[in-house]
């Protein structure tokens, strides 16, 4: 108890005022990263009327559902839905075997040239064929109108790389290989028996950022896809809203209101569609998040 107090009667008024000062922005950060999100859940399932005259602001205002009624009713959001999941668990795991095969060798220092190695890997952040190129690669390797084209385009994150190269860097000793060797390990051995299991954090920062990047991911399906049956959840949420806006601005000259009101409302019910599976992801990850990030951050 007397170190306790002694501790509290060390800490000057500067410090007291600036740990205030610190509680103070850090609710305000909060509330102004939170409030977006509570608007939006607030606003799908209000009544239209009531976000049309700007009532809406925290609390749902006359409960209504007719917004996820019209989302839904469109049975393409099944079929995206279900594409959209199949790209994200390929992919996510596509992208890590890739993203750890290249992080784990550019982490050994008895790699000969891994810095040469990782200067090309650092050149691809900045320059690229371009989309035209890709396209024709796309076409003339057949995959075009596949899964693939939704995966495989743009799989690697070069920062990802780097983050998980340092992770490895920073986190495993060089002693431990040493021990693993003498045991009679292998590469590929202390990689699954050693590796993997210490960069548990990083895979899933990882896990996450990939799994974040294919569900919210449209461009490759708009781009490479061609049959609606393969179209991810993405595009056909896009599908509705443009749909929507375009009768909206046909009733509004004329016909008929409500249907503008209603389209306002199915904007935010898109959002929240689109958003929840991950929003109900982050927080099983989240305490691997902050340590997995810094670690992996810091140049090594």
């Amino acid at each position: 108890m007397t170190a306790v107090k002694k501790r509290r009667t060390s800490i000057s008024a500067g410090d007291r005022a600036f740990d205030v000062v610190l509680a103070v922005l850090t609710i305000l950060s909060v509330l102004v990263i939170l409030y977006p999100l509570v608007f939006v859940a607030s606003a799908s399932v209000s009544d239209p009327m009531e976000i049309f005259q700007g009532n809406v602001w925290l609390w749902p205002k006359g409960f209504n559902l007719d917004a996820y009624k019209q989302v839904f009713r469109n049975d393409d959001i099944f079929t995206g839905y279900k594409n959209t999941l199949l790209y994200t668990v390929v992919g996510t795991v596509v992208t890590i075997v890739i993203t750890f095969s290249a992080a784990y060798p550019l982490s050994r220092k008895k790699l000969y040239g891994r810095n040469k190695l990782m200067s090309f890997f650092l050149f691809t952040m900045f320059f690229s064929g371009g989309m035209i190129p890709t396209y024709l690669i796309v076409r003339q390797l057949g995959l075009y109108n596949t899964m693939w084209a939704v995966i495989l385009v743009g799989t690697v994150s070069v920062y990802n790389i780097i983050v998980a190269r340092t992770f490895m860097q920073n986190t495993i000793p060089e002693e431990l290989y040493e021990a693993a060797a003498m045991d009679g390990c292998g590469d590929i051995r202390v990689f699954f028996r050693v590796v993997l299991p210490l960069s548990a954090p990083i895979l899933a920062v990882l896990v996450l950022f990939y799994g974040v990047n294919f569900w919210n991911s449209y461009f490759n399906g708009l781009i490479y896809l061609s049959d609606r049956a393969s179209y991810p959840l993405q595009l056909f949420l896009r599908e509705i809203l443009l749909n929507n806006m375009a009768d909206s601005m046909i009733d509004t000259a004329g016909i008929d209101i409500s249907q503008y009101m209603v389209s306002e409302s199915i904007k935010y019910a898109v959002i929240i569609v689109s958003s929840v599976p991950m929003l109900v992801l982050y927080p099983f990850l989240q305490k691997f998040f902050v340590k997995g990030v810094m670690i992996g951050a810091v140049k090594g």
